[in-house]
């Protein structure tokens, strides 16, 4: 099932594309994409379980999606079957959410990661369709259910994710601009048919465009007051060294231009400009675009190719794809690999939203 989300409307992406000017139709950077899934199944997954091997070994929920995600791009059933096997055998909470970390044969960090969630019931819903399975599509919904009782609150701006149940009652309350995805809550909407996915997606975009309004630059974390106020924060909790935008922040680039609607795409092109300063954006740098590290990152380069797309420079984005492929290379990471794939299908309109890099091969 491809949706998408014009106002309050769910509608098929083929629709949405067509009124916004983008396509879903096949291109050569489909074949990259699903390349690049395969690739990230091969070498990250084990008997079902996402591995973060630069990390110790250990798995976290956020992995676990992500290869559902990739074995979604891939048409890999059989895989799609061992990684979500194996996170309802492990992971699976008594309220239906997924815990965070597990190592060596346990969960060491039960609370669960609301990106981790949302991310998981989008791959399962996408695989019910994909492989015409009633199963997953109501395993994706029962999920989808439990993260809107659990993991959403009201503000003055409207629904929002709480990073974590952690999260829940605090004030100002801590908030995460890189786990909202436009493109999840409009195929969950359509699926559920729970009016919340539209309220979050208007919620999430007034907090990111008072981020936008007061910075070049997304940055990791954030806090909502109750007046509606939005602020940049240094950390999850409000404290540490510097505001950035990260290893966090640059999914927030990435997550809003695959969207389908204009506006939603509108919000993130301009980052295109404080990611160009220089030839490639370092690891990490601040909210107006200065590096603040000498550390490389894929992620960074795929951020960027996200808002070149989002302003409409396909050409652009696929250069930036093909250098981020590159450097992972280098230096392959769990993390970066992931970004790769699902930044690739993202901007491909493999994962329910729109071909922002049509034509394109890397």
């Amino acid at each position: 099932m491809s949706i998408g989300r014009i106002g309050s409307v769910a509608v098929p992406v083929v629709v949405v594309a067509l009124l916004a000017g983008c396509t879903t139709d096949a291109s050569p950077e489909r074949s990259d994409a699903e390349a690049h899934a395969a690739a990230f199944l091969d070498q990250w997954v084990e008997d079902g379980r996402v591995v973060r091997h630069d990390q110790g070994g250990d798995t976290v929920s956020e992995g676990q999606a992500y290869g559902m995600l990739a074995a979604v791009v891939a048409a890999d059933e059989e895989r799609f079957d061992e990684i979500w096997e194996w996170t309802q055998d492990e992971l699976v909470r008594e309220d239906g959410l997924l815990a965070w970390r597990w190592e060596d044969g346990d969960v060491v960090d039960a609370e669960p990661a609301s990106d981790a969630e949302l991310d998981a019931a989008r791959a399962l819903v996408l695989a019910g369709d994909r492989f015409a399975r009633a199963d997953l599509s109501d395993d994706g919904v029962a999920l989808a259910d439990a993260l809107l009782d659990e993991l959403t609150v009201e503000t003055a701006l409207g629904r929002v994710l709480l990073p974590g149940l952690w999260a829940e009652g605090e004030d100002p309350l801590p908030y995460n601009p890189s786990y909202a995805s436009p493109t999840a809550f409009a195929i969950l909407g359509a699926a559920t048919g729970d009016e919340r996915w539209e309220e979050l997606a208007e919620g999430s975009a007034a907090a990111t465009e008072a981020l936008f309004d007061a910075a070049a630059l997304p940055p990791d974390w954030a806090q909502i007051r109750a007046d509606g106020t939005v602020s940049p924060v240094a950390g999850a909790s409000g404290e540490g060294d510097a505001v950035t935008y990260g290893y966090d922040a640059q999914r927030t680039i990435i997550r809003y231009a695959e969207s389908c609607a204009p506006a939603d795409r509108d919000l993130v092109a301009d980052a295109r400009e404080p990611l160009s300063y220089a030839d490639e954006p370092a690891a990490v740098l601040d909210l107006g675009g200065g590096a603040v590290t000498s550390d490389r990152s894929p992620l960074s380069i795929v951020a960027r190719a996200a808002a070149s797309a989002a302003a409409g420079d396909a050409s652009a984005a696929r250069d930036d794809l093909a250098a981020a492929a590159t450097l992972s290379q280098e230096n392959p990471t769990y993390y970066g690999r992931a970004w790769i794939t699902l930044g690739a299908a993202m901007l491909a309109g493999d994962l329910g939203g729109c071909d922002a890099v049509a034509g394109s091969g890397s």
